[in-house]
C-alpha cells in the first residue's frame, strides 16, 4: 500500500513536470496570454491512471509551476482561478476512468477513445470557464464596448478550443496505441 502511493506522488511529480515543458512547446496565440499546448495530456493521463486524487493533484501542480515560471498576475484571486483552479479542473477527466478501464480490458479501441474526448472535453470546458470567470472579471477593460462576457468567451475559446481539440486527438492516439500508459502496474 505505502508503495503505491509513494509510486503515485512520484508520478504526479513527474507529469506535472512533463506538463509544464509541453506547455513552454506551445503556440502562443495572444499577447495578452492563452496558447495553444499539450499541456492537459499528462494531467489527463494521471486522472485516468490513478483517479480523481492524482488527477487534481497534477494539475494543480502544474498551474502553481506555471504562476513560479513567470505567469501574468494582476491580483491573488485572478492568479487562483487562471491557475490554481484552471489547471486543477482538467483532473475532472477522471470522470471517466472507469469506462476507459472497462474498455481497455475489452481492447475496445474506439470505445476507448470515444471516452478519452468525453473526459478531455469535460476537463477542458471546465478550463475554459475558469479562464473566462477570470478573463470577465479580471481583464475587462480589454472588451471595450464590448459585452465582457462575450468577448471573454470568444477570446478564451481562440485558444481554448483548438487546444481541447488537439489534446484529445492526441491523447486518443496515444493511449490507444499504447493503453498500459494509464493502466497502473
Amino acid at each position: 500500500m505505502q508503495n503505491k502511493k509513494l509510486l503515485m506522488l512520484m508520478e504526479i511529480a513527474i507529469f506535472a513536470a512533463i506538463a509544464l515543458v509541453l506547455d513552454q512547446i506551445s503556440f502562443k496565440l495572444w499577447p495578452q496570454g492563452g496558447s495553444i499546448s499539450l499541456v492537459m495530456v499528462p494531467i489527463a493521463c494521471m486522472a485516468l491512471r490513478w483517479g480523481f486524487q492524482a488527477g487534481l493533484a497534477t494539475g494543480l501542480i502544474v498551474g502553481v509551476l506555471q504562476m513560479a515560471f513567470g505567469a501574468y498576475i494582476l491580483h491573488w484571486l485572478q492568479a487562483l482561478i487562471d491557475y490554481g483552479i484552471a489547471f486543477t479542473v482538467v483532473g475532472v477527466v477522471a470522470i471517466v476512468r472507469k469506462p476507459v478501464l472497462e474498455a481497455i480490458q475489452q481492447k475496445n479501441m474506439k470505445k476507448l477513445a470515444l471516452y478519452i474526448v468525453l473526459g478531455i472535453t469535460i476537463g477542458g470546458l471546465l478550463r475554459y470557464a475558469a479562464h473566462a470567470i477570470a478573463g470577465a472579471v479580471f481583464f475587462a477593460e480589454y472588451a471595450g464596448d464590448q459585452n465582457v462576457w462575450l468577448y471573454t468567451i470568444i477570446y478564451n475559446g481562440s485558444y481554448m478550443v483548438p487546444a481541447i481539440i488537439l489534446t484529445a486527438i492526441v491523447a486518443a492516439l496515444l493511449f490507444t496505441a499504447a493503453p498500459r500508459l494509464i493502466q497502473k502496474a
